[in-house]
């Protein structure tokens, strides 16, 4: 970021095309590498749910094989989530909050969470999209006010 910004500031200060041509550049590969990475969220979206839901499913499995032993992890995701169980709470209700009113699912609460934050990750995302793109439309009328000044001298 501090190369990307010596680009642009030294190419204005200095009125080089040289320099706010690479600015350009490197806005625009900065561009593409966010759009990629948004479509890629969006798509392995289902995956990133499925992912989490296998690793309650785990913590779930390893405690009813062990309750004694206890398990922080399907704890973590009940207070976090504030859930309890899949269909039932019956088996893990140790590990429940103790102030969560009614049963919910968790495997349905991690995908509501993910839905709900992959939202705000996606406008995030399009703002920063609409500055870098903002900037490089600053830094091409720049580069073509320098080199028509240039023409007239």
């Amino acid at each position: 970021m501090m190369t990307v910004g010596f680009f642009g500031c030294c190419g204005a200060a200095r009125e080089s095309q040289c320099l706010l041509g690479a600015f350009f550049t490197c806005l625009l590969v900065i561009f593409a590498a966010e759009v990629t990475a948004g479509v890629f969220a969006f798509i392995g979206k289902k995956a990133a749910v499925e992912e989490v839901q296998n690793i309650y499913n785990e913590a779930y499995e390893e405690y009813l094989k062990d309750a004694e032993k206890g398990n922080k992890t399907l704890i973590q995701f009940h207070e976090a989530l504030q859930c309890c169980g899949k269909e039932s709470d019956i088996q893990v209700k140790a590990t429940c909050p103790k102030d969560i009113q009614e049963h919910k699912n968790c495997l349905d609460e991690i995908q509501i969470l993910i839905d709900s934050k992959l939202h705000l990750v996606g406008i995030v995302g399009i703002a920063i999209a609409g500055i870098t793109i903002f900037g490089m439309v600053f830094s091409m009328v720049l580069c073509c006010a320098i080199r028509n000044t240039r023409d007239m001298l």
